[in-house]
């Protein structure tokens, strides 16, 4: 193969696979940054060898079998990435102070769809892929031992056969089934189920519209009966959160009162819809960059409302503007 392969042909089939790998790698890791790190690293290894791939493989086997390692390696220094519901108790929302911001690095991270979800036009697939890149899944992912994590994604998020696992990871079938049990177990444990759909149905399209209404207006009225009687809301990197329609309502009424007055600006992000939060400018004009929301959704309510507060990382890579003239 590596007689007929020129330096752009190579790079040409490697980047086919882009963004599933990318896909791969965030579940595995938790940041769509190192995500990426971890595919470039995988793409120099794997062009470096290309003369030695001999289609034992295939190349898609191939490639994962080094992200795989990639990842494995990585991770051995690394610390866990969670969410702030991880790290203790709801907080209050009278609180005035949300606590000290903790550094990126222990943090699950946002992804934009396009980054780690390949296109495909089987609806069955698509529905899977988004459901296994929303944000509770991949940080119950983040609980697992690295080894069962990877034999977990390949097997039931990637539909790998058990027999084609053990062979990337250098392990017995009987081990890949017992490491899958196992890794069961614990995401039954994390309950991570919400409301996939794609696209989102017509009752959905309503909430997210009369969410954007209430937010811009900030009617907490309004707001407060489209959330789930559970609903959670967290700002990483901030470590506190809440639980509860009335606690989010006395945060956003008291400490979070600069929030009125923003603007939401439509993303999808982990498969779910998301917005580009701008508060309205300090200078008194415009809009600066606030905050990334993304949200969950289940039984006709928002479960669940993450603001990602890092605009100066997360904004580019959703392509959304530097402010909002």
């Amino acid at each position: 193969m590596g007689e007929v392969a020129t330096s752009g042909s190579v790079e040409s089939q490697l980047e086919t696979y882009r963004p599933e790998l990318t896909g791969y790698c965030y579940r595995m890791l938790g940041s769509v940054f190192e995500a990426e790190d971890a595919v470039q690293d995988t793409f120099v290894r794997a062009w470096r060898g290309f003369d030695r791939f001999e289609g034992r493989a295939t190349l898609r086997s191939w490639l994962y079998r080094i992200a795989t390692n990639v990842c494995l390696t990585m991770l051995t220094s690394a610390q866990r990435r969670v969410l702030p519901m991880d790290l203790g108790p709801a907080g209050s929302g009278h609180a005035t102070e949300p606590g000290e911001p903790r550094p990126d690095e222990i943090w699950v991270g946002p992804a934009p769809d396009s980054r780690v979800l390949p296109e495909n036009s089987d609806p069955a697939d698509v529905v899977t892929a988004r459901e296994s890149v929303r944000l509770a899944f991949v940080a119950a992912l983040q609980y697992l031992p690295p080894r069962q994590r990877a034999v977990l994604i390949l097997r039931e998020v990637l539909a790998w056969p058990a027999q084609e696992v053990a062979e990337l990871l250098d392990t017995s079938v009987a081990s890949v089934n017992s490491a899958l049990q196992r890794a069961r177990a614990t995401l039954a444990a994390a309950n991570t189920t919400t409301d996939m759909h794609k696209p989102l149905d017509d009752e959905q399209q309503a909430l997210l519209a009369r969410y954007v209404q209430a937010f811009e207006e900030y009617d907490l009225d309004a707001l407060t009966t489209l959330l789930h009687e559970d609903v959670t809301m967290s700002m990483p990197p901030l470590p506190l959160w809440l639980r509860g329609p009335d606690d989010i309502r006395a945060w956003m009424a008291g400490t979070g009162i600069g929030c009125r007055g923003s603007r939401l600006v439509p993303v999808v992000a982990n498969g779910m819809p998301a917005f580009g939060q701008y508060r309205p400018g300090l200078t008194g004009s415009g809009h600066d960059p606030w905050s990334l929301i993304v949200l969950e959704l289940s039984a006709g309510r928002i479960a669940a409302i993450t603001h990602f507060l890092d605009t100066a990382r997360v904004f580019p890579l959703f392509g959304l503007p530097a402010r909002l003239g």
